[in-house]
């Protein structure tokens, strides 16, 4: 069972919904605290989910032109994040769907993109953070690897640390079908990463 928010997440999310409030009146140094405010994690969920940080930037700006875009209609029902979360669910998934259907990525360039996330001069390195960046690379394509709402539900659980709710919210799911698709996720990313987790 998830933990009750913490006053300082309530107190973050009341920030986030009073700059909403300034940015739906066309205030645009709230626009900036906010961006400040969550362009990382957006960055970070959009990198992950699309395996492309290069892309990443160009998706969280089309995520924060939304924001703004749909201030004066935004009301706080839920978290502020489960709001900024679902804008950029929606594109990226519309961005991978559109990937697909153009053939952009093909398996090799998924294999190159793996490779690059291990240094190229691991010889200056101790054992230790060799293995590491190994598994760290194995961690990021095992990841990359499932399918998009399962990807998208690990991502928000394991960097964003969103408790299960708030992921069905983003997701679109019930709180059962996000733990059924997060069990699924973490099944298949053991048996991919069985190597390196054998003692």
């Amino acid at each position: 069972m998830e933990a009750e928010p913490t006053p300082a997440h309530t107190d973050e999310n009341a920030r986030d919904i009073a700059l909403m409030s300034r940015i739906g009146q066309g205030d645009h140094a709230a626009f900036r605290e906010l961006v400040l405010r969550h362009q990382n994690a957006v960055i970070g969920t959009v990198a992950k989910m699309l395996g492309n940080g290069s892309e990443a930037e160009d998706i969280a700006q089309q995520v924060f032109l939304r924001v703004w875009r749909h201030a004066k209609r935004y009301r706080p029902e839920a978290k502020f994040t489960t709001y900024l979360f679902t804008i950029t669910r929606n594109l990226v998934f519309n961005e991978s769907r559109r990937k697909k259907r153009r053939n952009e990525v093909s398996s090799d360039a998924r294999e190159e993109n793996s490779h690059a996330l291990v240094p190229d001069d691991i010889s200056r390195q101790p054992d230790s953070e060799i293995l590491q960046a190994e598994l760290q690379a194995a961690v990021d394509a095992a990841i990359a690897a499932l399918p998009e709402q399962q990807r998208m539900a690990v991502i928000l659980r394991r960097y964003e640390q969103m408790p299960y709710e708030e992921i069905g919210e983003v997701l679109n799911l019930t709180l059962p079908a996000v733990k059924s698709l997060l069990f699924r996720a973490r099944t298949t990313l053991r048996d991919s990463l069985n190597k390196y987790l054998e003692p």
